[in-house]
């Protein structure tokens, strides 16, 4: 019985986590150059994350609402970006019901 000590566990560990990263990327690349609608997606959620992101930003530091502060982290930005103005709404209503 061979034994493999915890360092070479660790690599073998980081080898097959690479090769699946190196095998996902290659399958990713090509999937956006065989469809021509791949690059479009990503340019449509790129605008989407920026406006969600921008509007977010537009809250905090408008006075809008005043105290009110919505920090700007991926579960709040990927919640406006999936959901838009009604998300931010969304936000902002628990923010208010839940913290006052």
């Amino acid at each position: 019985m061979q034994h493999i000590s915890i360092r070479g566990a660790d690599r073998m560990k980081s080898i097959i986590l690479g090769s699946i990263l190196a095998v996902s990327l290659l399958a990713l690349i090509i999937t956006l150059f065989r469809k021509r609608i791949g690059l479009s997606v990503f340019t449509s959620i790129g605008i989407h994350l920026v406006l969600a992101a921008a509007g977010i930003y537009v809250v905090n530091y408008s006075g809008w609402i005043t105290g009110m502060y919505i920090p700007l982290n991926p579960a709040t930005i990927g919640t406006v970006t999936v959901l838009g103005l009604p998300g931010l709404g969304l936000l902002l209503g628990l923010k208010i019901s839940l913290f006052g």
